[in-house]
């Protein structure tokens, strides 16, 4: 059987592009002859769509839809994903189409993932279809991971799927699928959705195994692809690239999620701040990989701390990227500031209220830039600081999106690495090796507070991503009094996060729908 897979960019709401879509890659697959075209989990609505799963209309034009994408499939059987209303609620479901006519709904029973629990309720489960002859069963989701043994009569698994990218998820996904096709001795079919949906992006990279656990074929990352897989042709096993490396896999997640943000909402100009620092140099040149530098422009606001190189650095920067620039520096509007403050709060003491109205006075700048040009603000922040609170509330937490967020301290400059490797040392050297510094005080490091990056990204993946307790960190071998001081922090700095602009969710554990703490609780005092 020739099975074609369309891998896919849709669009959550918009119904008529998403069916527009998938009927341009049927008549493609009737083009090349296949017997049966394969679509992601939920194609026709887009995913998550949250609330929009409650409302009737909604779901009416689904399936309005899904009998325009019926008619044509005269020649081609098809699979496609799509929400159903059931007596049981909102179901996903995978639709088999063939001869024109829905034959049968396949739907999800295992519901794992937090955006769709409480919108999506679990349903019967897999079922066997047979198209041209060739037993198949439609899985969809996490079903293919919970289900038993299938028939030994079926010959093909089909799963229909959309997997959001995470760090380190991809080798876990192929392993997983590899030993499902062995032990089940069954071609096994993986389609998955592409692009970014504000918070979330899709990798792709879909593929097909063979009965004997072997990888055929694999579809682009982070791209629209089509391809045809021949269950009748034996072929050449591949590997999974070398190129999906972890470094290049999440630079390019959030270049596709930044870029789908923008193009999604009709969004075209970007703006950044550029301080002279790794994280808004990252965030730069993502931008103008998503976006262009035509369309992206820096605004640099030295304030009375700013060393003068740290501003010769971001000039360099922005000219190496070729984006426009202004400089405007902040200490004039510094100063009167404090001066207005002083009858209020005093003005003998320096300390962390006066290092904050410098980042609130740059987010005044910058959305004024917004407001009055339409350049959208992107967010420089890192999950490191995210999670321990080195940040400012309505300075440097504000944007209109975060691409980096979910993305460590130590990983920005593994990104700024691989960006110097790919581009020609776009980034300047100094910026690499200097030690970091919000630059918030004559001298200021952030070492001062915090042992390496390293060692504090260690404790922090310990945290958050295992969810590891403090003596389990402590027994292997981290200093007590460290573990114990970043503990506190994230646990202290909730109510920022709470606050903080859409990020791109990049991990196994983000902050926000994989791991939302109560903003008041006294756990761990």
């Amino acid at each position: 059987m020739k099975i074609a897979l369309a891998q896919l960019n849709y669009t959550i709401g918009d119904i008529d592009g998403n069916t527009a879509k998938i009927i341009a890659s049927i008549e493609r697959a009737k083009e090349a002859q296949a017997d049966l075209v394969i679509f992601a989990e939920q194609a026709v609505s887009g995913t998550p769509a949250f609330d929009l799963l409650r409302k009737t209309t909604f779901l009416e034009l689904c399936e309005e839809a899904l009998e325009k994408i019926a008619s044509h499939c005269d020649t081609v059987a098809a699979i496609v994903g799509m929400p159903l209303l059931t007596e049981e609620g909102t179901v996903s479901a995978a639709v088999v189409i063939d001869r024109g006519e829905v034959v049968k709904y396949a739907t999800k029973r295992t519901i794992t993932a937090r955006r769709e629990m409480g919108f999506i309720n679990p349903a019967k489960g897999y079922e066997y279809v047979t198209i041209k002859g060739t037993k198949c069963v439609v899985v969809v989701g996490d079903d293919i991971r919970r289900e038993g043994e299938f028939d030994p009569s079926t010959e093909v698994i089909i799963s229909i799927n959309a997997r959001k990218y995470s760090k380190g998820a991809m080798t876990y996904r192929y392993e997983t699928m590899r030993q499902i096709s062995f032990v089940e001795n069954k071609h096994l079919v993986l389609i998955n959705q592409v692009g970014g949906s504000t918070e979330i992006v899709y990798d792709g990279t879909s593929g097909a195994f063979n009965r004997r656990g072997e990888l055929m074929i694999i579809l682009k990352s982070f791209e629209e692809d089509f391809q045809i897989y021949d269950t009748e042709c034996a072929g050449v096993p591949i590997e999974v690239p070398e190129s999906l490396n972890r470094t290049q896999m999440v630079y390019e997640a959030a270049c596709c999620g930044l870029r789908d943000f923008f193009v999604k909402n009709g969004y075209r100009k970007a703006c950044v701040g550029l301080s002279g620092g790794i994280d808004s140099a990252v965030v730069a040149c993502m931008a103008v990989e998503a976006l262009g530098k035509e369309q992206v422009h820096a605004l640099l606001m030295p304030s009375p701390f700013s060393p003068d190189m740290s501003v010769e650095d971001a000039k360099a920067l922005a000219e190496n990227l070729g984006i426009s620039y202004n400089v405007i520096p902040i200490s004039d509007i510094y100063n009167t500031v404090l001066d207005t403050l002083k009858p209020v709060i005093g003005g003998t003491e320096f300390d962390f209220t006066e290092e904050n109205i410098q980042t609130r006075i740059r987010t005044v700048l910058l959305m004024a830039l917004q407001n009055k040009n339409g350049y959208m603000l992107l967010n420089s922040s890192n999950k490191s600081e995210n999670a321990l609170g080195l940040c400012t509330l309505y300075g440097d937490t504000a944007g209109a999106f975060s691409p980096t967020g979910d993305i460590y301290k130590s990983e920005m400059y593994d990104i700024a690495r691989y960006i110097n490797r790919i581009h020609e040392e776009v980034i300047p050297e100094n910026i690499l090796t200097k030690e970091p510094s919000s630059e918030l005080h004559i001298g200021q490091k952030d070492s001062d507070i915090l042992p390496p990056y390293e060692v504090v990204d260690a404790i922090l993946n310990r945290m958050i991503e295992e969810s590891q307790h403090r003596e389990e960190i402590i027994n292997a071998g981290f200093d007590s009094e460290v573990v114990e001081k970043i503990h506190g922090m994230i646990m202290r700095n909730e109510k920022k996060r709470y606050q903080f602009p859409p990020v791109l969710r990049l991990s196994s554990c983000a902050f926000g729908h994989e791991r939302l703490m109560p903003l008041t609780n006294k756990y761990g005092d």
